[in-house]
């Protein structure tokens, strides 16, 4: 009886709970919700990182990243026995699921309103694992980024909230996944909202603010609160020094977008091959440059170290570069499911040593400031690889707790994201790989702004379902509850939506009339078409223009069988929630 009676209570509250998120300015709810959702993140991540860098110091001596140190054999059968495995996974349990990481968190957004799976979120964490741990050149903050997300996800389908709120769910991940990676919140709260092309509004902020917050705290409490990345302090004295910089930016977006066409070329030229062979000749790849060039391999966060703190000969850098571009372009365009964004950096660190470096040799200045434009490399490959120039200065700023990298790092990053989109006509890698798979994403502030609102918002209650046939006395009693619309019945099912004066100016020309016949009657009939209570203003508008329907009936299943329904929506309703 006790267990019954509460959860009886319990379905009342989900239910109107379910309702006030479909609104857009609910903002105390969805602001729990971020908390959830930055929470779980951050206690996904943690398990993901010890799992990889528990596994890294049984395996490696000295220290977790530290593949130099074994022998030459074992460098390359690490990756291609990690790249078996990974095969064998997807094998078994992938069913159509290839695509990870932010790529896979756009198209979800895109295509299915945030809804990820299980399945998706099981294969991301285990093959980015062995990924890394296996020593292939990836890196790990994209799959925190769809870890996030897809928990995120998950939880608000098994709340079964409307799919506005998932969405955000989905942004909350996204931020967090971002804030624990790298000590990071701003940048994470930054990188959710300009990547996933979301609004700037309160609304949108706040829950992806306490997201970011609480999965950084965790990983904090957990790690310690020291960066990611020690970096020497260092401010430009004067105008002169600006020139190596602007160098930097044109040099960033010129390998960024070598790295974006390498990794479309490389994953659409290998899309005939089975994933299983991809992924085998990813790993043969990823060994041969572990024989070689060992400082690739992994997330190479000891190398990057040494980029951003000693200075390194030109002829080391340029070889380390190449090495890096072609073992991430190649695992990841293969099919490895590991990060790009970890690589960029990496990529970016040692383009801009080695612009300090040169522009040393060629001034006569100290060379110990190359970790400097190092530095500034990395945020100029982030801003330009993944079009996200706001996220990778903030990013920049939270790493060094400097001021003074704002301005120099303004400069690189924009000019190396301007010659990346339009000297190259490069998108973001994101985007990339999503069209290399044969799919589109495109920004659309009216769809944006159709898809924070869910159809309980737009939708209208006074309603009253009833069958083709009344009796005058059924007629005149649905006339006193001055219905705005009668949803009309046929075969059992809704067909038909009019306006409910219609009843009461039939009644008034038909005063003899004993039964009415919904059909039949002069009124503007609307064909109706179904849309689940969970969509967005923008999937209920699809319905429309797909069914050719003139209204939707917001309904949702109750019990086998029986579905309930909430209200009518109707094409006015929806637009003007964006008109106004």
């Amino acid at each position: 009886m006790g267990k019954r009676s509460f959860m009886h209570g319990r379905r009342p509250n989900l239910e109107r709970l379910r309702l006030q998120l479909a609104r857009p300015d609910a903002l105390f709810s969805h602001a729990l919700l971020g908390l959830v959702t930055g929470l779980a993140t951050g206690i996904v991540i943690v398990v993901f990182r010890l799992a990889v860098e528990g596994t890294q110091a049984v395996m490696l001596p000295d220290h977790g990243e530290n593949y130099e140190a074994i022998a030459p054999l074992w460098r390359f059968l690490l990756p291609v026995l990690g790249a078996v495995l990974i095969g064998l996974l997807f094998l078994r349990f992938a069913k159509g699921i290839y695509v990870l990481g932010v790529a896979r968190v756009l198209e979800r957004m895109e295509y299915h309103q945030g809804h990820m799976t299980l399945r998706g979120f099981v294969l991301q964490f285990l093959g980015a694992a062995i990924a890394i741990i296996s020593g292939h050149s990836v890196g790990r903050e994209g799959p925190h980024v769809y870890l996030g997300a897809a928990g995120g996800s998950l939880i608000g389908q098994w709340l079964s909230l409307p799919n506005n709120s998932i969405r955000t769910m989905v942004a909350c991940g996204t931020a967090a996944g971002i804030s624990a990676s790298f000590n990071t919140p701003l940048a994470g709260v930054i990188f959710a909202l300009e990547v996933l092309a979301l609004e700037y509004s309160i609304t949108g902020f706040i829950p992806i603010i306490l997201a970011a917050v609480s999965a950084n705290a965790l990983s904090v409490w957990l790690f310690g609160s020291a960066p990611t990345f020690a970096i020497p302090p260092f401010l430009l004295t004067s105008l002169s020094d600006l020139l190596p910089v602007l160098l930097l930016g044109l040099f960033a977006g010129a390998v960024s977008a070598a790295y974006i066409q390498l990794l479309q070329s490389i994953a659409s030229a290998s899309k005939p091959l089975s994933f299983f062979t991809r992924v085998c000749f990813a790993g043969l790849a990823a060994g041969t440059f572990g024989v070689l060039v060992p400082e690739v391999m992994g997330l190479g966060y000891d190398s990057l170290g040494d980029l951003l703190t000693q200075t390194l000969p030109w002829t080391f850098l340029l070889v380390l570069l190449i090495a890096k571009l072609l073992a991430t372009s190649t695992s990841v365009g293969l099919g490895i499911p590991g990060g790009t964004i970890g690589p960029a950096l990496f990529m970016g660190a040692t383009v801009g040593h080695l612009t300090g470096v040169m522009a040393a040799s060629l001034t006569g200045a100290d060379t110990s400031h190359a970790s400097f434009y190092a530095l500034l490399g990395m945020g100029a490959m982030m801003g330009a690889s993944l079009q996200a120039p706001l996220a990778a200065l903030t990013a920049v700023v939270e790493l060094t707790h400097s001021p003074g990298v704002i301005m120099p790092g303004m400069l690189t990053i924009i000019l190396a994201a301007v010659t990346s989109k339009q000297l190259f006509r490069k998108d973001s890698l994101f985007v990339t790989m999503l069209r290399a798979n044969g799919l589109d994403y495109r920004a659309n502030p009216v769809v944006a702004m159709l898809r924070r609102s869910g159809v309980t918002s737009a939708m209208n209650t006074r309603f009253s379902r009833q069958e083709a046939r009344l009796s005058r006395e059924q007629a005149q009693r649905l006339m006193g509850e001055n219905l705005d619309w009668i949803i009309v019945d046929r075969d059992g099912k809704p067909a038909f939506a009019m306006p409910g004066i219609a009843i009461a100016s039939h009644l008034s020309q038909a005063e003899q009339a004993e039964e009415i016949d919904l059909l039949e009657i002069p009124a503007d009939r609307r064909e109706l078409a179904p849309v689940h209570l969970q969509a967005t203003l923008q999937e209920a508008l699809d319905i429309l223009n797909r069914e050719g329907a003139e209204a939707l009936y917001v309904t949702r299943p109750i019990a086998p069988g029986i579905n309930h329904i909430y209200g009518v929506l109707t094409r006015g309703r929806i637009e003007s929630a964006y008109r106004y």
